[in-house]
């Protein structure tokens, strides 16, 4: 049998369970030429990815969905061994708005559930509930949840379902150690974005933050392994128990992010990569900062 992500999950304490890797598909539209999401969507899922992390504002869900019926047509995959993972945009979510903003996405993607589904706000989380309930995703979660908003969620009176994942920004750079600890004492699984850093893009990259990919200590430790700073860091990743989600549309680099179950890190490499924790954020989501639940005021 071929390698999959499908044999490196971690369980979600409403008894799923995620793949520890996954595709990104986060792209400008302005920049994207049509039909490059569906292409890659189905290179990564002939390489063995079985997780893919989308979203209705990245306007590609048409084409993710395009790609999972193909290969399920193809007879290549089970409807089943896909896990999807959806978000609520910051401006749907007011409660009412919740389940018809996922009704449109499984519409797009022309599925019958999504396998995860996470917001960005704690008010309307009842609402998503409702949506587990309705059966129209099998998971909760969350993102770019803090501390205090994670609490306030879990401290809720009457809370039926508690959230599985927080995705957040992770990656050697930007640890999280803290968060993670928090998230492990109650169960919550971290999904990391930008696992690889980001585009220097200044328009929404802080790019005070060097690029992580050129480190040296990632580099040389990739160099003893044979393997890229890219594979070193998402390596370190899993490692800690972190799900990722690199986004690349480039089929080589689609190939190469998958190549990191081949080879472990040590203590000693571990604490090395720890290290470089610089506790910088690429994504500051700077639009968002004047909002009362924005989430990056707090330590974590």
């Amino acid at each position: 049998m071929s390698l999959t992500a499908e044999s490196h999950r971690v369980p979600l304490s409403d008894g799923n369970s995620i793949p520890l890797l996954g595709l990104g598909t986060y792209a400008d539209p302005q920049k994207t030429p049509k039909g490059t999401c569906l292409e890659s969507v189905k290179i990564a899922i002939d390489t063995g990815y079985r997780h893919i992390d989308g979203a209705f504002v990245y306007y590609n869900e048409h084409e993710v969905g395009q790609a999972i019926r193909e290969k399920i047509a193809e007879g290549k995959i089970k409807r089943e061994d896909i896990f999807y993972c959806g978000k609520l945009w910051n401006t749907c979510h007011p409660p009412e708005l919740v389940r018809p903003t996922l009704e449109k996405t499984l519409k797009i993607l022309q599925l019958d559930y999504v396998d995860l589904y996470i917001i960005e706000l704690p008010m309307a989380f009842k609402a998503m509930e409702a949506c587990k309930d309705a059966g129209l995703a099998k998971s909760i979660g969350v993102s770019n949840f803090n501390r205090r908003q994670l609490e306030m969620i879990l401290n809720k009176p009457g809370l039926k379902h508690k959230p599985v994942s927080n995705q957040v920004e992770c990656h050697p750079y930007f640890t999280q150690p803290k968060l993670l600890e928090f998230c492990r004492q109650h169960d919550i699984v971290i999904v990391g974005y930008s696992p690889l850093g980001t585009s220097r893009d200044e328009t929404w990259v802080n790019v005070s933050s060097p690029p992580l990919l050129e480190d040296p200590v990632l580099n040389a430790i990739g160099k003893k392994y044979n393997k890229t700073a890219a594979q070193v860091a998402l390596r370190f990743s899993i490692q800690r128990g972190v799900v990722v989600i690199p986004k690349s549309f480039n089929p080589q680099r689609i190939r190469e992010n998958f190549q990191i179950f081949d080879f472990s890190l040590t203590e000693k490499e571990m604490k090395e990569i720890e290290a470089l924790n610089k506790n910088v954020r690429y994504v500051e989501l700077l639009m968002w900062r004047d909002h009362p639940e924005y989430p990056f005021n707090d330590e974590y």
